[in-house]
């Protein structure tokens, strides 16, 4: 099974993450409506078991739990996949949502890095800031070892670019962890760091 619980606690939060790349429950609590939404929206869509739950100083703002859920998240990730051998290594997807579409192009190689991509017309989305859909996915891929783009090809509502990244992810994902023929990582170095 590929799977990984990871905690992670600072001053300012307190995370718990247990995740299943094979399936399973999907339990998300963060404190933040919208960003519940978001997880429990990319767990479903990856086929992921998802559970968060998340303690952070929301009165301060919203940006230390969501950063720092991306981090723990992404840590699960990499934790999950192990030596990365006997996976698709690559996923790309597009997610139209109503008058928006989302692009997510990812290689699961190692090196982390993030293209993004998208603007936001209105700045929060309930008690979630729209610009934190970049930090989370930043925390993610940087923490998770992978290459990810994102971008929203177009838009008029906050609440569906944003859905339509997360679901985009999602989907690229679950293409890239896809189990393959044979055990080694898809590398011409035999590795993938």
């Amino acid at each position: 099974m590929r799977s990984a619980v990871i905690d992670r606690q600072t001053r300012e939060t307190k995370i718990h993450v247990e995740l299943c790349l094979d399936g399973g429950e999907i339990n998300i609590n963060t404190g933040i409506g919208f960003f519940d939404h978001m997880l429990t929206a990319f767990a479903v869509h990856s086929g992921f078991g998802v559970t968060v739950r998340a303690e952070g100083d929301l009165y301060v703002d919203c940006h230390h739990t969501i950063e720092d859920t991306g981090i723990v998240l992404g840590k699960a990730f990499y934790e999950a996949l192990g030596d990365k051998g006997g996976i698709a290594r690559f996923g790309t997807f597009y997610v139209p949502m109503d008058e928006a579409l989302g692009f997510c192009s990812l290689d699961i190689s190692g090196r982390s890095f993030l293209v993004f991509d998208a603007a936001f017309p209105e700045e929060k989305i309930g008690d979630y800031d729209s610009c934190m859909t970049e930090e989370f996915m930043r925390a993610f891929a940087y923490n998770a070892g992978i290459t990810l783009h994102l971008k929203s090809y177009y838009g008029k509502n906050s609440h569906h670019i944003t859905e339509a990244l997360y679901k985009a992810l999602a989907h690229a994902l679950k293409a890239a962890v896809r189990p393959v023929e044979g055990t080694k990582p898809l590398s011409t170095k035999g590795v993938l760091s």
